[in-house]
C-alpha cells in the first residue's frame, strides 16, 4: 500500500534558474493528487504564437503576458555575429531567400523576419517590419532576472560557440543563460567553457524515455542537477526486427509519464521541460506529473491557462497525469 509522499524538488534549475521548490504531486494509497506549484511558461522561440519568432516584437509580447523565461534559436551571419532564426533557408519566414549565413548582421537588419506571420486573413507585420535581431539585443531586451534558453542551430559547432561565448561574457550573462541543441556537436564544443549549463544530448533523454516506456526500466538515470527537455507527444516510428524483415508502425506517443518522470527524478535536482505544450489539457498534465517548465508558442494564451487554474490543482491517481 502506498503512503503519502511528497516529493520536493529545491533550489534553482541551473541555467533555467526557475527559483522556488518545485513540489511532485502529493499522493495518498494511490488516490487523488494535489499540486501546488505550477510549470512555469518558456516562451518558444520568444512567443512564435503571438508575434514573428525570435524577434525583439516576439520578446517584448511574451515578457508584458508573463512568461518565466524565453527560449530563442541562434545562427551566425556573414560576419560571425550570433542573430536570433531558425529555419535553414530566409525565404521560410522573411522577404529574402537563402541562409542567414550568406548575409551580414547589417543585411539581416533590414530583412523582415515578420514577412509571413499570419494573424486571421492579415499579415501586419508587412507594414511594421521586424528585422532579425542580434543576440546582444535580445539580452538587453530582456529583463536581468529571466532565464534564457539559447537553442544552437548551425554548424560547425566551434565558430557558433565562440561568437555566443564572447557575447555572454561581454554581456556578463552567463548566469541567465543555459544552452540546448538538437546536436551533440554543441555539448562537446560548451564543454570547454566552464561557466556553460548545457541541456543534456536530446539523444540521451530521448534513449532513456523510449527504454523507460518499453518496460526496458531505469538503467541509466540522468546525473544529479542534469537538465532536460523533449517532447510531451511525439510522432514516433517503431521498427521492430524480425527475421526476414523488419516491421514499422507509426504512433503519437506521450514522453512524459509517470514511470519516466520518476526516472529522470532519481538523481537530486534534475529538472524537465516537456517542449510543445500548448492547450489547458497539456499544461494541467504536466503540471500533475511534476514537470518544471513548459514550452509554449503563445504564452498569452498559456498564461491565461495557468491563472485559470483553481489551486491546490487535484490530479488523478499516480498511475496517471490528468487533473480532475
Amino acid at each position: 500500500m502506498l503512503s503519502s509522499v511528497r516529493l520536493a524538488v529545491c533550489g534553482s534549475i541551473a541555467g533555467l534558474m526557475l527559483a522556488g521548490c518545485a513540489l511532485m504531486p502529493t499522493t495518498t494509497n494511490g488516490g487523488p493528487a494535489t499540486v501546488t506549484s505550477l510549470p512555469r511558461i518558456i516562451a518558444h522561440r520568444g512567443g512564435t504564437g503571438d508575434a514573428p519568432e525570435n524577434t525583439l516584437e516576439a520578446i517584448r509580447q511574451s515578457i508584458a503576458n508573463h512568461a518565466d523565461a524565453m527560449w530563442l534559436t541562434v545562427q551566425l551571419s556573414k560576419d560571425g555575429v550570433p542573430v536570433l532564426y531558425r529555419p535553414a533557408d530566409l525565404s521560410a519566414l522573411t522577404d529574402a531567400k537563402g541562409p542567414v549565413s550568406a548575409f551580414t548582421v547589417a543585411e539581416l537588419a533590414s530583412v523582415n523576419a515578420g514577412w509571413r506571420f499570419r494573424s486571421g486573413d492579415a499579415y501586419p507585420y508587412r507594414d511594421h517590419p521586424a528585422g532579425i535581431p542580434t543576440l546582444r539585443e535580445a539580452l538587453r531586451a530582456i529583463p536581468p532576472a529571466m532565464p534564457i534558453i539559447l537553442d544552437m542551430k548551425a554548424l560547425p559547432a566551434a565558430p557558433q560557440t565562440q561568437a555566443v561565448a564572447r557575447v555572454l561574457d561581454e554581456e556578463n550573462a552567463w548566469s541567465r543563460v543555459s544552452i540546448y541543441s538538437t546536436e551533440a556537436e554543441y555539448q562537446q564544443s560548451f564543454a570547454g567553457y566552464p561557466r556553460a549549463k548545457v541541456f543534456e544530448s536530446r539523444d540521451a533523454t530521448r534513449g532513456r524515455l523510449v527504454r523507460v516506456l518499453l518496460n526496458q526500466g531505469c538503467v541509466d538515470a540522468p546525473a544529479e542537477h542534469a537538465m532536460t527537455a523533449f517532447e510531451l507527444h511525439r510522432a514516433m516510428t517503431v521498427v521492430e526486427k524480425f527475421t526476414l524483415g523488419e516491421g514499422r508502425s507509426d504512433v503519437n506517443a506521450t514522453l512524459w509519464t509517470p514511470a519516466t518522470v520518476a526516472c529522470f527524478r532519481q538523481k537530486p535536482d534534475v529538472r524537465i521541460v516537456a517542449i510543445a505544450v500548448n492547450d489547458g489539457g497539456d499544461y494541467r498534465t504536466a503540471a500533475c506529473l511534476g514537470i518544471d517548465a513548459v514550452l509554449a508558442d503563445s504564452p498569452s494564451r498559456m498564461a491565461a491557462v495557468r491563472d485559470g487554474i483553481p489551486m491546490p490543482l487535484r490530479c488523478a491517481a499516480a498511475n496517471g497525469a490528468g487533473a480532475q
